[in-house]
């Protein structure tokens, strides 16, 4: 089935005593065990035992089962943040010894928990954050890799292809966190990637009000090496989340075409503007990472991400901020409603100086998450701001 129709229909749920078609929310936290008919013990389609909703939920499996779908994955996990993804992840695939490189535009807590790690004996490379020196600092002997389909704030796009053919040679795992891009535009399993992970706070859930993880990959990492360390940190995804996750990927797909449309509008109006110093957006003919995007990207989508510096510095950077109307200054991103961040008091605020200022986090920049709006009102809303 087609993308939109596996959002729709890919959980397998059906109750044939009422003819429910829609996945309830299994508000329990315990499970008959084991079923009194039988006498056996109560397996989910995993194998595990369903017991414990710390463990396994049937309404946060059904959610698994369609993100594995759209992700063109064998499985995947839900779990209470994105952040509780990749700390899963960690704890699953790196020991004492282990040597790491993660995307120096990496999320900042994903950045800070990986060198936190070191306290285990743990070594953690920061690299990048273009595809040639990411692909540099994957020597022999590393253990993980973990990448960002599209670096936030300054939305470079890495060939993730690349990355992955190296990670091959030297025998690495390659993580990527599709977040901002979503299975919509680009299904990084395809391409040779061990994991995926999303927040689905983000996109996935597309309503800000939700906060949502996920991984999705191969059943023997997923189901075989990750699955038990979900379970032994307690960061299952709740059962009504994940109903309120399923609810918001039915629209994904309208959602991202929209999102994207916007963007570009939005783009093309800023790069034309007077105050504005330069656009961020991989869709302008012009960018750096056009080409790479166009390779991964599909139907001609760049996504609803659109970063900016605004002319005079930090002072005009936050009278923007103050000015917006429609536009909502928060540090979130993928919702129904246009957001402005300024990352260097948010993603960026604990980065090293020097890495900022590598990296091109400046203190005129803003970062633009484009909602659901008419274009034309958010661009008036930039209009007057920036006047």
């Amino acid at each position: 089935m087609g993308g939109q129709t596996e959002a729709i229909h890919g959980h397998d749920f059906y109750d044939e005593k009422l003819g429910a078609f829609l996945v309830p929310i299994y508000q329990m936290a315990i499970f008959e065990q084991p079923d009194r008919m039988t006498g056996e013990t109560r397996k989910t389609d995993r194998g595990t035992d369903l017991k414990y909703s710390r463990e396994e939920n049937p309404t946060v499996r059904a959610l698994e089962h369609i993100l594995a779908k759209l992700d063109g994955g064998e499985d995947a996990l839900g779990f209470s943040s994105g952040m509780a993804a990749i700390a899963a992840i960690y704890m699953a695939l790196l020991r004492s010894g282990s040597r790491m490189v993660v995307s120096k535009e990496a999320y900042g807590t994903t950045i800070q928990l990986a060198e936190d790690l070191a306290k285990f004996g743990v070594e953690t490379v920061l690299a990048g954050p273009d595809t040639e020196k990411i692909v540099e600092a994957i020597e022999p002997g590393t253990s993980l890799v973990l990448i960002e389909t599209m670096t936030n704030p300054c939305l470079r796009i890495v060939d993730v292809p690349e990355i992955a053919k190296r990670c091959r040679e030297v025998g690495a795992r390659l993580v990527v966190d599709n977040t901002f891009v979503t299975p919509i535009l680009y299904r990084p399993l395809k391409d040779g990637v061990d994991l995926v992970v999303h927040s689905a706070t983000k996109y996935l859930a597309g309503h800000n009000d939700v906060v949502a993880g996920a991984v999705v990959g191969s059943k023997n990492l997923v189901d075989g090496v990750v699955w038990d360390w979900r379970r032994k940190l307690g960061s299952i995804l709740a059962p009504f989340e994940a109903f309120l996750v399923i609810r918001g990927l039915k629209t994904l797909e309208v959602r991202i075409r929209r999102h994207c449309g916007n963007a570009r509008a939005v783009a093309e109006y800023l790069s034309e503007h007077p105050r504005v110093a330069e656009v961020m957006y991989p869709g302008l003919p012009d960018n750096k990472y056009r080409k790479t995007a166009e390779k991964l990207f599909r139907d001609g989508l760049y996504g609803g991400m659109v970063s900016f510096r605004v002319r005079g510095g930090e002072e005009a950077a936050k009278k923007v901020l103050r000015k917006v109307r429609i536009i909502k200054p928060s540090p979130s991103l993928g919702g129904p409603e246009s957001l402005l961040t300024y990352p260097i008091i948010s993603a960026a605020a604990k980065m090293p100086p020097g890495i900022r200022e590598e990296l091109g986090i400046t203190e005129d920049l803003l970062r633009l998450s484009v909602g659901l709006e008419d274009v034309d009102d958010i661009i008036s809303d930039l209009d007057q701001a920036l006047a």
